[in-house]
């Protein structure tokens, strides 16, 4: 537990907190782009880079160097440059989505509110949330049809916010049982009324999100039929950890998610919610996403993206090996005499002691975000971690030099 709390780390690194979002814009064709933003992430104020997701319509970028503060830059040519500074939150920012139709940046932080940030010729205007906690906000996340979004909070509630025409300002209503502890993660359903959510009281849950004031009644799904606001559709113990993060796949009819006790788990709506566990020998894993129907990406402590496949017919995950496998180099014994000096110097006898790691990532894996394809069938994601580093990772070219490796 304490390798697993405190995280690999290179010697003299230290650790921020960087809370990034895209723009709605065009997706990155070629990893340097990745690389820039490695760059960024590595300045004086900012190393953890938590969140990441695509653009569709201009390459900009969001982050909150670990302050109150939320920053925009824009790629120029191989360059990013700072365009705008969002100033409203009086407490550190801890959440950020930025919504890829509508353009509209969502913010929450230990302030206890929500913004939202509209463009109004070339200024972010904030609009003030107050979503009615008193504990900090820990996560946001806009629906798929952006006409609400949910934030989840250290208050054991989680607060579904929409736009209320009539009186021109922001409402939210709260889901509260059972929720014993601090909501760590949100996932919405395609059909944009479900919400996946993770918490510290070792849970997942699923819960209906449905407001009649924005939307039509939902048709029936695999995870029932009848989905007031806040009905309970699906609750699972299987964990035995905080619930980091949760995912639904493509289609809406599984969800997945990873917990502090190295496990990762799968609950199947098509198999009478039928769920999958597997015990990793890894550290924990902090991120896990779909990239297939039948295929998840997972990472965490141990700074390596790793692939998890699942056997519809048999209902049982398995582990599909590590993505970033580092290359080899010619390695030379050791002689005698250089081991005892190092038992001398370093109290090993291992030259690799205080080396850095082989994998891209030097430091915990906090976020994997699906940036072409989408979560049915995806072609590149990307994985952001607390080096400050994100790398892009393309399916075709992970599946040609790794061999025996494919996604299904």
């Amino acid at each position: 537990l304490w390798k697993s709390w405190k995280g690999p780390r290179s010697s003299g690194q230290k650790s921020f907190l960087i809370i990034c979002d895209w723009c709605p814009g065009q997706t990155p064709k070629t990893p340097k782009c990745a690389l820039s933003l490695r760059k960024l992430g590595r300045t004086r104020n900012t190393q953890h880079v938590h969140k990441l997701f695509p653009a569709f319509c201009s390459t900009e970028l969001a982050i909150c160097p670990n302050n109150h503060e939320v920053h925009i830059y824009k790629k120029d040519g191989t360059k990013w440059s700072k365009v705008h500074e969002l100033k409203e939150h009086n407490g550190q920012v801890t959440g950020i989505d930025w919504a890829p139709d509508s353009n509209r940046i969502v913010t929450c932080g230990t302030d206890r509110n929500a913004y939202v940030w509209t463009l109004k010729g070339n200024v972010w205007k904030p609009t003030l949330v107050i979503l009615r906690i008193n504990r900090a906000a820990r996560c946001v996340k806009w629906s798929p049809k952006e006409n609400k979004f949910a934030v989840g909070s250290g208050s054991r509630l989680i607060s579904i916010c929409y736009f209320e025409q009539e009186n021109d300002w922001w409402v939210c209503k709260h889901i509260k049982k059972p929720i014993r502890s601090t909501i760590l993660s949100l996932d919405w359903h395609p059909n944009n009324v479900l919400l996946a959510a993770g918490s510290c009281d070792f849970k997942c849950r699923i819960f209906s999100a449905y407001i009649k004031e924005v939307e039509e009644r939902p048709s029936p799904t695999p995870w029932g039929s009848k989905m007031p606001f806040g009905e309970l559709m699906f609750e699972s113990g299987s964990s035995c950890g905080w619930v980091h993060s949760i995912c639904f796949s493509g289609s809406g009819s599984r969800v997945a998610w990873v917990s502090h006790d190295s496990t990762i788990c799968l609950a199947d709506a098509n198999k009478k919610m039928a769920v999958a566990c597997l015990s990793t020998e890894t550290l924990p894993l902090l991120a896990v996403t779909f990239i297939t129907e039948n295929s998840l990406v997972a990472a965490g402590h141990d700074c390596c993206p790793m692939l998890f496949t699942y056997d519809e017919q048999q209902g049982t995950l398995s582990f599909g090996g590590k993505l970033d496998i580092p290359k080899q180099g010619a390695q030379r014994g050791l002689t005698a005499r250089e081991r005892f000096q190092n038992l001398d110097k370093k109290a090993s006898s291992d030259t690799t002691t205080n080396a850095t790691l082989d994998t891209l990532h030097k430091n915990s894996i906090s976020q994997i975000s699906v940036i072409a394809g989408g979560k049915g069938s995806c072609s590149k994601f990307c994985t952001t971690g607390m080096d400050g580093g994100m790398s892009l990772w393309d399916i075709k070219s992970l599946e040609s030099a790794m061999k025996g490796l494919r996604i299904k």
